[in-house]
């Protein structure tokens, strides 16, 4: 699957040093490793999404013709991927971008029979009663889903016994008194930098309406500087698609992992839920 992407309308219209490409490469995550960077850096909304993806289905069995929800899948990357790489059908949903946007990209990427894009609200799903497998969320379910209610009504969509997985940017420790530390405050604004959480945090906002048999609550090994180092290439290569990016990079980079990171959360529907 090397070069997925190479010479599409979607991939930056870019050239890459060896060394950019080279800091793209991670021996865990070998299947992100065969995407082109530049398609990657084209339809990024955030931190890598096939890194995070990837981590999050090491934790998730998915089989060969599930149905699967990806909740805030941004640009379509993550449900592209799934389906590439697992053979899934997908439900790609996303509130920023229209479902035409993605329709495009999942064409020229050849996951039309696959990948079906959604555009709708978190609250406001089109979706019915236990029609899904496996729900995932990449890089989004902390911006709807720290609402105490939420899991039971997006867990409704999953059959019993159906698998739920998500990574969310996270904390180490919460922060004393709500007070941001100094050398993140001047990037995140509160009501973004408040939804973040730590791994304790969303072991008990997830377990305590017994929804759900937690499996896998962890958080990634090295995760901010992986997310700094991926904000640096895209810097490096004039490949940043969003405003405030290499600010980001530089707050990221200067936290070095002392507040910030990934958690992955993987769990099963219970069969009385």
């Amino acid at each position: 699957m090397a070069g997925v992407g190479q010479g599409s309308y979607l991939a930056l219209d870019t050239m890459l040093t060896p060394d950019t490409r080279h800091a793209l490469t991670r021996a865990h995550y070998p299947r992100a490793n065969a995407y082109d960077p530049t398609l990657v850096f084209a339809n990024e909304m955030g931190p890598n999404t096939l890194w995070l993806m990837e981590w999050l289905c090491d934790a998730i069995e998915l089989r060969p013709g599930v149905r699967v929800r990806d909740m805030g899948c941004g640009r379509g990357m993550s449900s592209i991927f799934l389906a590439r790489e697992f053979d899934v059908q997908v439900w790609a949903n996303d509130l920023w971008i229209t479902a035409t946007d993605n329709w495009e990209r999942v064409c020229a990427t050849g996951v039309q029979d696959q990948v079906y894009p959604i555009h709708a609200e978190a609250h406001q799903l089109p979706y019915a009663d236990g029609f899904f497998d496996v729900i995932l969320s990449v890089d989004s379910y902390h911006y709807y889903g720290t609402d105490d209610l939420y899991l039971a009504s997006i867990t409704r969509y999953l059959k019993p016994g159906g698998c739920f997985g998500i990574v969310v940017p996270s904390l180490v420790r919460e922060f004393e008194d709500d007070v941001v530390p100094g050398h993140l405050a001047d990037f995140w604004d509160p009501p973004e930098c408040f939804s973040f959480h730590t791994v304790d945090w969303w072991r008990r906002h997830l377990s305590a309406s017994r929804i759900l048999d937690l499996q896998v609550v962890d958080m990634l090994e090295g995760g901010a500087r992986e997310w700094a180092e991926f904000i640096a290439a895209q810097v490096a290569a004039g490949a940043t698609t969003r405003e405030g990016t290499a600010a980001e990079g530089a707050q990221v980079a200067a936290d070095d992992g002392q507040c910030l990171g990934f958690i992955r959360v993987a769990g099963q529907l219970r069969e009385a839920a």
